[in-house]
């Protein structure tokens, strides 16, 4: 009898179909995400400004509100996940997470200070923390493995639609309807509803069977070495993860590229459709990028990500000209069609079913937690020597981690 070749990195298979079209909890988490990013990105431009225009705060200010919001959602993530895990359900806490921060997010219309505006966003972002991991932990078990890549690529694709749509309703309540800015921070109320009901009435609740916890076949045949949600997560799942910390040491907040780009000459008119034109291409790239990780694995298309990376940052470091920083944002965007729905399929193949909660959850909190000291750390290689040296630097740690992940892809001969 033929023997079946070994699953490996580059030949990821379930044995079922790989035609593909999104419906079920892939449609309805994506509708959801793509809602929620519209209300959170109609107030996301315009809060700094805010911020520091209305209520008067200083811009250190408005980097502690921002990263301790970041902070407490990625360290909410994690405990949800785990007691996801434990109840073997994960829609009420999808649901709890996105009422909370419809809920709360408009309420910034409101705000007389710094300080309310913290409490506001720490409360939006304990909804995030509380849905995150429970959400991608359900998206994984809803296709099969084979489609796993382009579903978590098709829901990315959503959340930064979502990401482009925002600013352009903020933008036309702004400039079209002369709404003041508070108003418009109403409006975001109105998507941020129907995000919830989309997730009330359309996601499914889908509980891990007897037979998810053996052994399946997998793009990581590892996955099976834990079997029951007490047990410690896989070192595999560790060693999988631990060059994406490092490339998130490396990867500091997109607000240092508009930074580079106002050096370059963009104007600060053209700002906001520069962000557009990031969102724009990675909506356009994440579907496909996700399922080429099906076909050609996950480790690959993370590698290729993180080199293109790599090539962005040493782009801005050595641009001279405004046309290149809009190129450059273009090329960006595609590093996110690479890497963002390939990262959460390795999660996801790296660990059983029972503990993907779990899984999501170390993802998400540990990628939170390096991206705070990564922002701190370039912003301040920036100010002692240059814009240059901290692009330079953030290259160069994407090449390390490119290096580390690379190593752990196994040849189609190894068994």
């Amino acid at each position: 009898m033929k023997k079946t070749p070994p699953v490996t990195d580059a030949t990821p298979d379930d044995g079922q179909t790989t035609s593909w079209r999104p419906r079920g909890n892939v449609l309805a988490l994506a509708a959801v995400s793509f809602l929620t990013d519209a209300s959170s990105e109609i107030i996301a431009p315009l809060l700094p400004l805010f911020l520091v225009g209305t209520l008067g705060t200083s811009v250190r200010m408005v980097g502690l509100i921002e990263g301790a919001a970041e902070a407490v959602a990625a360290l909410l993530k994690l405990a949800s996940g785990w007691w996801s895990d434990r109840v073997a359900r994960r829609k009420p806490l999808i649901v709890a997470g996105y009422t909370i921060a419809s809920v709360v997010r408009p309420l910034v219309a409101l705000a007389q200070s710094g300080s309310q505006v913290l409490a506001i966003r720490l409360v939006d972002r304990v909804g995030k923390g509380i849905r995150g991991a429970p959400r991608d932990a359900l998206l994984a078990a809803s296709v099969p493995v084979a489609q796993r890549g382009r579903a978590f690529g098709f829901h990315r694709a959503a959340d930064h639609a979502g990401a482009v749509v925002g600013p352009l309703i903020a933008l036309a309540c702004l400039q079209g309807l002369g709404m003041p800015v508070r108003h418009v921070f109403w409006v975001a109320a109105v998507p941020g509803a129907l995000a919830v009901l989309v997730a009330v009435v359309f996601v499914r609740e889908r509980r891990v069977t007897p037979a998810e916890l053996k052994p399946v076949a997998s793009p990581e045949p590892v996955a099976a070495q834990a079997t029951a949600t007490k047990a410690p997560l896989p070192r595999t799942f560790w060693s999988g993860i631990a060059p994406m910390v490092l490339f998130t040491l490396g990867n500091s907040t997109d607000a240092f590229l508009l930074l580079r780009a106002a050096q370059l000459g963009v104007a600060t008119a053209l700002i906001p459709l520069l962000w557009v034109v990031l969102h724009l291409v990675k909506s356009a790239s994440s579907t496909p990028g996700g399922a080429l990780s099906d076909r050609l694995g996950r480790r690959p298309l993370i590698v290729a990500g993180w080199v293109l990376y790599a090539a962005v940052y040493a782009g801005f470091a050595f641009a001279e000209a405004q046309w290149q920083a809009w190129a450059l944002f273009a090329v960006y965007g595609a590093v996110f069609g690479l890497t963002e729905g390939s990262e959460k399929a390795l999660v996801a193949d790296l660990v059983p079913a029972a503990q993907r909660g779990t899984a999501f959850g170390w993802y998400h909190a540990l990628l939170g937690v390096a991206a705070l000291p990564a922002s701190v750390l370039f912003g301040s290689v920036w100010d002692v020597w240059s814009s240059r040296t901290a692009f330079l630097a953030g290259a160069g740690i994407a090449i390390l981690a490119s290096v580390w992940m690379a190593l752990q892809i196994r040849p189609r001969w190894v068994v």
